[in-house]
C-alpha cells in the first residue's frame, strides 16, 4: 500500500501539471494547435505500441529479485529500436501529413521522432521502480519530465503563441526523463546482446506486444478516424475533451496497472489472498472513480466555459459521454493486473482484438453521421456491450469470486454517486451567479458534500468495510 501512495501522488501531481497546462495554453492557441500535436503523437505512438516488445513487463514479471543479466539485452534491443523509429518518422512525415490533410503535421512529426531515441537510450535500471515498490524514485524520474514539460511550453507559447510550444515541451520532457535515469538509479548499462536472455524474455513480452497493438487501435483509432474524417481542430476538441473527462480514471489506471501487478504477481500462487487484494484494490478504485466520472459529466457545460472559454463548448457532449467511459475502464483497469499477475496477458489479447473488430464495423459511419460525438458514442457502446460482460466474467472465474460480491462492492458508491449528481443537476438549473467559476466551484463542493455524507450513511449503517480498507492505506504512509 506504500507503494500506491507513492503511485498515487506522482500520478496527481503529474496530471495535474499536464492539464493546468492544457488550460493555459488553450486560451493561447487553438484547438487545430492541439489537433497538430495530436497528429504527431498519434503516428508516433502507433510505432511504439506496434513494436513494443514488453521485456520491461517480462523482468517485472520474472520471480527473481535480481534480473541485472537481464539489462545489457535490454537496453541495447531499446536504443536499436528507438534509432529505427526515429529514422522510419522522419522519413514518412510528408507522407502522414498528408493522409490527414495537414502539411504543417510534417515537421511537428519530424522533431517529434527524436522522442523514442531518447526514451531508448533511458537507464535500464528504471525497471527496478516498478519491480521492487520503490515509487519514490519513480516519483523523481516522472515529475522530471514533467516539470520540464510545464515550463519549456509555458515559455515557448508565450514567445511565438504556435504548437510549437506543445512540441518542444514534450521533446524536452523525454530528455528530462532520460537524464534523471541515471541519477535516480546506479546501474550503469553496456552495449550487449544475449539470444538465450532476449529469448526468454520475448517468450512473455510477446504477449505485451500483442496487448499494446490491440489496445492502440481500440484507444486511439477513433482519433486516427476523426483526424482522416474531420479536420485537426475537430481532433483538437475530442482529445482535450478526452483528457480532462478520462483524467480520473487514467490515473486511476495508471496507479492500479504500476502497483497492483507487481504487487499481485507475488500472490499468483495464493488466489485467497490475491482475491484479498484485488477487492481492497476495487474498493479504493471505485470510491475515487464513481464520483469524479459522475462529477465531470455533470458539470461539463460549465467546466468548459470557466475554463476553456466558448470556443471549446462543441466539446461538451464528448466530455459527458467519455466521463462515462471513463469510469468503466477505470473498473476494468482492476481485471488486467490479476491476469498478468497469473500469466494470462493473452485475455488482453483476445479481448482487445474482438473490441476493436466490433468497434471498427461502426465508428467510421457513425462519425461520417454524428462528427466527434458520434465516434465517443461508439467507443462507449461497444465496451458496454458485449465487451464489459466478458470482462466481468473472466475477472470472475480468475480470482474464484461471485458476481454478487462484486456487484455489491461497486453499488455503494454508485448509489452515492448519483445522488450527487441528482443534486448537482438541480443546482445547475436554479444557481444564476454572476461568474462562471464561481458556479463551478459551489458545484464542485456541493457534490463533494452531498457523496461525502453519502458514504458516511453506508458505512456506518450498512457495514460497507471502506472504514478498515483506508486505515491500512493510510496506515501505510
Amino acid at each position: 500500500m506504500k507503494s500506491g501512495i507513492w503511485a498515487t501522488i506522482t500520478n496527481i501531481l503529474d496530471r495535474g501539471l499536464q492539464l493546468l497546462m492544457i488550460a493555459i495554453l488553450a486560451r493561447m492557441l487553438t484547438p487545430a494547435d492541439f489537433g497538430l500535436l495530436g497528429i504527431a503523437l498519434l503516428t508516433l505512438t502507433a510505432f511504439k505500441r506496434f513494436s513494443n516488445i514488453g521485456f520491461d513487463q517480462a523482468l517485472i514479471q520474472n520471480a527473481s529479485g535480481n534480473v541485472d543479466d537481464y539489462l545489457n539485452t535490454y537496453w541495447s534491443i531499446e536504443i536499436l529500436r528507438g534509432l529505427l523509429l526515429a529514422g522510419i518518422l522522419a522519413l514518412i512525415a510528408p507522407l502522414v501529413a498528408g493522409f490527414f490533410g495537414e502539411p504543417r503535421a510534417t515537421p511537428v512529426l519530424r522533431v517529434i521522432a527524436l522522442t523514442p531515441l531518447l526514451l531508448g537510450l533511458r537507464n535500464p535500471g528504471i525497471v527496478y521502480f516498478k519491480k521492487n515498490l520503490e515509487f519514490h524514485k519513480q516519483f523523481v524520474y516522472t515529475m522530471s519530465g514533467s516539470v520540464t514539460n510545464f515550463a519549456v511550453a509555458l515559455s515557448v507559447a508565450l514567445a511565438t503563441q504556435s504548437v510549437w510550444a506543445l512540441v518542444l515541451g514534450y521533446v524536452a520532457s523525454d530528455a528530462a526523463r532520460m537524464l534523471a535515469s541515471y541519477a535516480v538509479h546506479g546501474y550503469r548499462p553496456w552495449p550487449d546482446f544475449d539470444v538465450e536472455i532476449a529469448r526468454d524474455l520475448f517468450g512473455f513480452g510477446k504477449w505485451i506486444t500483442g496487448s499494446e497493438s490491440v489496445y492502440f487501435l481500440i484507444n486511439q483509432g477513433d482519433d486516427a478516424v476523426i483526424g482522416w474524417l474531420l479536420s485537426a481542430a475537430s481532433l483538437g476538441l475530442y482529445q482535450v475533451a478526452y483528457q480532462f473527462a478520462k483524467a480520473p480514471a487514467t490515473e486511476i489506471s495508471q496507479i492500479i496497472s504500476s502497483v497492483a501487478f507487481p504487487a499481485y504477481s507475488k500472490l499468483q500462487d495464493d488466489i485467497p489472498a490475491l482475491r484479498s487484494a484485488f477487492y481492497q484494490t476495487l474498493q479504493v478504485t471505485i470510491v475515487i472513480a464513481f464520483p469524479a466520472s459522475v462529477g465531470i459529466a455533470v458539470v461539463a457545460p460549465t467546466f468548459v466555459k470557466a475554463v476553456f472559454g466558448t470556443d471549446w463548448l462543441p466539446m461538451v457532449p464528448v466530455m459527458q459521454l467519455v466521463a462515462v467511459y471513463g469510469l468503466l475502464i477505470a473498473l476494468g483497469s482492476t481485471y488486467s493486473p490479476v491476469w498478468k499477475a497469473l500469466g494470462r496477458p493473452d485475455y488482453m489479447v483476445k479481448l482487445g482484438a474482438f473490441r476493436l473488430v466490433v468497434t471498427a464495423l461502426i465508428i467510421v459511419p457513425v462519425t461520417r453521421e454524428f462528427g466527434i460525438v458520434g465516434a465517443a458514442a461508439a467507443v462507449l457502446g461497444v465496451y458496454v456491450f458485449p465487451v464489459m460482460p466478458i470482462d466481468v466474467y473472466l475477472v470472475i472465474k480468475s480470482v474464484e469470486t461471485s458476481l454478487g460480491r462484486l456487484l455489491r462492492e461497486v453499488s455503494y458508491p454508485a448509489v452515492a454517486s448519483l445522488l450527487m449528481g441528482g443534486v448537482v443537476l438541480w443546482l445547475q438549473a436554479t444557481l444564476s451567479l454572476p461568474w462562471v467559476f464561481l458556479e463551478l466551484l459551489v458545484l464542485v463542493a456541493a457534490g463533494g458534500a452531498v457523496y461525502g455524507t453519502a458514504v458516511l450513511v453506508f458505512e456506518t449503517q450498512l457495514n460497507w468495510g471502506l472504514r478498515e480498507t483506508l486505515r491500512n492505506f493510510a496506515g501505510a504512509i
